[in-house]
Order: C-alpha cells, then structure tokens, then sequence
C-alpha cells in the first residue's frame, strides 16, 4: 500500500485509476465567498490546475482531462468568456516548462476553431511544445460538449456509410469510440474514475458515452480548494468501489 502522510488515506499503487476526468466547479462561489469577483476564482482555479496535474502525474495515473470550457459556456457574461479565453494563454506560457520537466503531454479536444486567434495559438504551441513527452497526457476539453461529439461521431459514420466505405449493420461501440474526440487516447478513452467538485451532481454534458461505465465520485470541495490530498481521497473512494461493468465477479 502507498502510505501518504498528513493523515492521508493509503491508496494501492497497483490500483491507481488510468484516466481520471475532472468537472472543474465552483471558481465563482470560492471567489463570492471572499468577496472576489468571480474571474478571481478562475485565476485561482488555474493554479489548482497546476497543483493536480503535477500529482496526477506523480501518482503515476495515464490521462488527466480536464472541463475547461464547454459549448454552454458562452452563454456566460462577455467580460468573463473573454477573461477565460485569456485564461490558456496564461497558463500554457507559464506552465509548459514545467509540464515538459514533468515529462506531461498536452492535447486538446473540442472545437479549437472557434476560439479566440491568441487562444488558439496558446493550444496549439502547448500542444507542439509537449509533444515529444512520454509521461501523463493532460487532456483539456475546451469548448467542448458531449452532446456535439457524439453528433459529430454519427455524421461522421453517416457520410462512410453513404460512400460505402462501412457497413452501417457493422457499425458497434468500438466504431462510434473510434469517431470520438476521446479516439486518439486509445484503450484510456474511457475514464476510470470521475470526479465533480462543489457539491453539485450532474454531468453536464461532459462525456456522455465515454463514462458509461467509469465511478462517479462528487465533493463538496470547491475546485480552487482541490489539491494532491483531496485527489488521493477521490482515489481512494475510487479503489473503494466494486467495478463489475455490468456483470459478476466470481
């Protein structure tokens, strides 16, 4: 077992969830319980970014994605959407180096085009960047939603199959996983465990197929609160769980 100090539970290494995905929550409500205005909580938020990804990786855990930024998001006042595409740029200046000593690779999904010119140029340099490191993937959904994806996937699958190219009898899980944004992260496409913080419990749009099967696990921290400890307790409720996928252990 992997004893932690500081009153941390004990986690089995050999059990540490592959692919772990975050609905980052409760930026403003940290940020209005100090009297801040919200995009304080959404700088803050960006730091406890930092702080997970370097324990994820550590921890030795495969893919860390995380809810950045969803299609609904631009629904959102003006003056905060434009702070939170300002947001990459930031972050990927400052961080990538750190990324890269942590040998941490970078990937995007969503729908990139739409950002802002500078926001773009931040994904795609981080992307660039990190691309030779072997380590964690830190995989940002950014302005991304479940609900478009899996659209996307059966137009996709629509158009093969009107130019013959598939079968449509033929087209199972495997083939609709394949059209995914989640394709390229291979037999870790599918988390293992995910978590929502700030108390809320609902999913938001956020990967509707590919958790079909993964452990939910929701906490009242609020997100700029989460750090490498409170990880390790959601690892350890994860660990805690009987997984079955719909069947029987002998």
């Amino acid at each position: 077992m992997f004893n932690h100090t500081n009153n941390r539970p004990e986690i089995d290494p050999n059990r540490i969830p592959n692919h772990i995905a975050i609905i980052m929550d409760g930026n403003g409500r940290w940020a209005q319980k100090r009297h801040l205005p919200r995009i304080a909580g959404h700088r803050q938020g960006m730091e406890t970014v930092k702080i997970v990804t370097k324990a994820a990786s550590q921890l030795g855990v495969k893919v860390l994605t995380l809810y950045a930024f969803s299609t609904e998001n631009w629904k959102r006042p003006n003056d905060e959407v434009n702070f939170l595409m300002g947001l990459p740029v930031k972050f990927f200046n400052n961080f990538v180096p750190e990324l890269i000593e942590n040998n941490v690779q970078v990937k995007v999904m969503g729908i990139i085009d739409q950002l802002p010119p500078k926001t773009q140029v931040a994904v795609r340099d981080a992307i660039a960047d990190t691309h030779d490191c072997t380590g964690m993937i830190l995989n940002f959904a950014l302005n991304y939603g479940s609900r478009l994806d899996i659209r996307i996937a059966a137009q996709q699958l629509a158009q093969e199959a009107k130019a013959g190219l598939i079968d449509p009898q033929k087209i199972d899980d495997q083939a609709i996983s394949d059209h995914l944004m989640t394709h390229f992260l291979g037999r870790f496409a599918d988390p293992d465990l995910l978590i929502r913080t700030s108390g809320e419990e609902r999913i938001s749009n956020f990967l509707l197929w590919q958790i079909a099967y993964s452990e939910l696990v929701f906490t009242d921290v609020l997100w700029p609160d989460f750090d490498g400890q409170t990880l390790v307790q959601m690892i350890d409720e994860y660990q805690q769980r009987d997984r079955r996928f719909g069947g029987l252990k002998k």
